[in-house]
């Protein structure tokens, strides 16, 4: 099973698409060598490119009917949050363990190396939430699969995933695309 893209992605302007890839700036050997980081804080610094983002991002939850938008540590919670504001939903955090103060629900999952932790509030979501997960980069794809199962475990259904950037010989797609169980993947800019 894939899952599809939703209308609004996939009715992105190649003048739009170009704004934002043109923003984007390679980092070669960062944080280590052989590593080519893609810095998104150009485009954030540029404010019609940042609007223009958050204005597709914003559309693509109102397609779903999000009633929240949850954005992954730490960038998506700079592109989730205006989201939220521009779609008029409520936002929410998945943070890394220890991070969030009160009663918290997590989720384990591997990495390449080892393992780590995620946390959601456990009263940020409920049942008959509708949410989308905003982050900036699709990799591995093993912090938004794993944010997808947390926030199953709230009572909220994820109504897609949207993404910036997705880096697609990392091959996380596949394994996002598992459990999102058909639900969008919206990736606005691939490489």
């Amino acid at each position: 099973m894939s899952t599809r893209e939703s209308s609004t992605a996939a009715q992105i302007p190649a003048a739009v698409r170009g704004l934002l890839a043109d923003r984007i700036h390679d980092v070669a050997d960062y944080p280590k060598p052989g590593v080519m980081f893609k810095d998104i804080t150009p485009l954030l610094a540029d404010a019609e490119a940042f609007s223009v983002l958050t204005d597709v991002l914003a559309g693509i939850a109102r397609e779903h009917g999000a009633t929240k938008i949850v954005g992954l540590e730490a960038r998506g919670f700079i592109l989730g949050a205006p989201t939220a504001v521009r779609a008029d939903v409520g936002f929410v955090p998945v943070r890394k363990a220890g991070k969030l103060p009160g009663a918290t629900l997590s989720q384990a999952y591997d990495l390449e190396y080892g393992s780590a932790r995620i946390e959601v509030h456990a009263e940020g979501l409920a049942e008959g939430d509708r949410v989308l997960v905003v982050d900036d980069v699709l990799a591995t794809g093993g912090t938004a699969e794993a944010s997808v199962q947390l926030l199953r475990r709230t009572g909220a259904e994820v109504v897609g995933l949207a993404v910036l950037l997705e880096l697609g010989f990392l091959e996380g797609r596949g394994r996002v695309e598992r459990a999102l169980a058909g639900a969008p993947l919206d990736a606005l800019l691939a490489v």
